[in-house]
C-alpha cells in the first residue's frame, strides 16, 4: 500500500472562522459522495457558548458551517458523526459543565444527508459521566454488531469501555476495559478515547490514549463482549487523541502525534502487523504548534483525514493510494 497523491484543505477559511476556536474534528463519508464534518467551537473550550459545528464538502468544496442548535445551556464537547447499515446519519457529544464527570451523551440524527437533524435526546438516558463514542467512530463487526469506543474520566480514574449495540445504534451495553493493576503506581495509569479495528473475525482491538508515554492495548477474542487488562505498547503517545482505520487489505492506518510530549507533529502511519508498530508514511504537520485530535476513516482507496489546526480551525487531508 502506497500513497499514490493527497491533498489538504481547511474546512472553513483561517482568516474568518465562526468562533474564535475549535477542536475536535470528526469526518463521515456520504453515499452520494459528499463528506461531513463537525467540531466543537466558541470563546474557548468549557466554555458556555461552545457549540457543535457541521461542514458539508459538496463538489469538492466546503460549504458554509452551521451550528447545531440543540437547546442545551450547558457547554459541548467531543462530536463523532456515524452512518449506521439504515443510512441513518448520527452525531453523538458530550455536553455538560467545565467538570468532565458530568457529561451526558446526546444524540441528533439526519435523515436527509447531514443538511438537517432532528432534536437532541440523551443516549443512554440518566447517564451521568458519558456513554457511547466518546471521541472515535464505532465500527461495525463482521457478525453485524455495533460498537462504539468509549471512555470515562473522573478525578479519581480514567478508564475505557465499549459500548455495544445489536439494533444499529439506538440501544447500549456498556463492557468496561480491565485497567492494569498498579497498587503503588503514583500517579496511575489512565486511558481514554479508544480507537477499534476487526482483525480476524471477532477478535477486536482498542488502541488508547494515556499519560505514560506510550499507547495502550487491549483485545477481545469474543467479539468485544470482554476485554484482557490493557497493557502497553511500543507506539508513542503524547497523552492526546489519536485515531486508526483499517483499509481492505487489512492494513492499519493510524492518524496520531508520534511523540510523547506535545502536540506536533502530526503523522499518518501503517502497519502491516496487527498494528504492533507503524511505518510512517506522511507528515501532515511539522511546525511548532496544535496539531491534534485526528479522526480518520477510509473509502475504498481513500482516506480521509480532520484534525485541530492550532485551535484556529479544522484541517482536512484526502489521501489516495495504490494496492502494489
Amino acid at each position: 500500500m502506497r500513497i499514490i497523491r493527497y491533498t489538504k484543505e481547511y474546512v472553513f477559511d483561517l482568516c474568518s472562522p465562526p468562533t474564535p476556536q475549535c477542536h475536535a474534528a470528526t469526518v463521515l463519508k456520504l453515499e452520494n459522495g459528499d463528506l461531513l464534518a463537525a467540531w466543537f467551537g466558541g470563546t474557548k473550550e468549557g466554555d458556555p457558548d461552545v457549540r457543535i459545528w457541521v461542514s458539508r464538502r459538496h463538489n469538492g468544496r466546503w460549504e458554509k458551517p452551521f451550528v447545531i442548535e440543540d437547546g442545551l445551556a450547558w457547554t459541548h464537547w467531543n462530536p463523532v458523526l456515524f452512518r449506521n447499515r439504515k443510512g441513518e446519519i448520527f452525531l453523538f457529544y458530550k455536553s455538560g459543565s467545565d467538570r468532565i464527570e458530568t457529561w451526558k451523551t446526546y444524540v441528533v440524527r439526519s435523515t436527509d444527508g447531514g443538511r438537517s437533524f432532528s432534536a437532541a435526546k440523551e443516549l443512554v438516558p440518566g447517564d451521568v459521566g458519558g456513554r457511547g463514542p466518546v471521541k472515535n467512530k464505532p465500527i461495525y463487526l463482521s457478525d453485524g454488531t455495533l460498537l462504539a469506543p468509549a471512555s470515562i474520566e473522573r478525578p479519581d480514574v480514567w478508564y475505557c469501555m465499549i459500548d455495544i449495540s445489536h439494533d444499529d445504534g439506538y440501544t447500549w451495553e456498556a463492557v468496561r476495559i480491565p485497567m492494569p493493576e498498579e497498587p503503588d503506581a503514583d500517579p496511575r495509569t489512565t486511558l481514554i478515547q479508544p480507537t477499534l479495528w476487526e482483525a480476524p473475525a471477532g477478535c477486536v482491538h482498542a488502541l488508547m490514549r494515556t499519560n505514560r508515554g506510550w499507547a495502550y492495548r487491549s483485545d477481545s477474542t469474543d467479539g468485544g463482549r470482554s476485554w484482557c487488562t490493557a497493557y502497553p505498547t511500543e507506539i508513542p503517545n503524547n497523552g492526546s487523541g489519536l485515531d486508526l482505520t483499517q483499509l481492505r487489505d487489512g492494513t492499519l492506518a493510524l492518524v496520531s502525534n508520534p511523540v510523547t510530549k506535545h502536540r506536533y507533529p502530526l503523522t499518518l502511519g501503517f502497519s502491516d502487523n496487527g498494528g504492533q508498530s507503524f511505518r510512517r508514511v506522511l507528515t501532515l504537520e511539522d511546525d511548532v504548534g496544535e496539531f491534534s485530535y485526528p479522526a480518520v476513516i477510509a473509502d475504498e482507496n481513500t482516506l480521509y483525514i480532520t484534525y485541530t489546526y492550532d485551535r484556529r480551525g479544522i484541517a482536512f487531508f484526502e489521501v489516495t493510494l495504490d494496492e502494489d
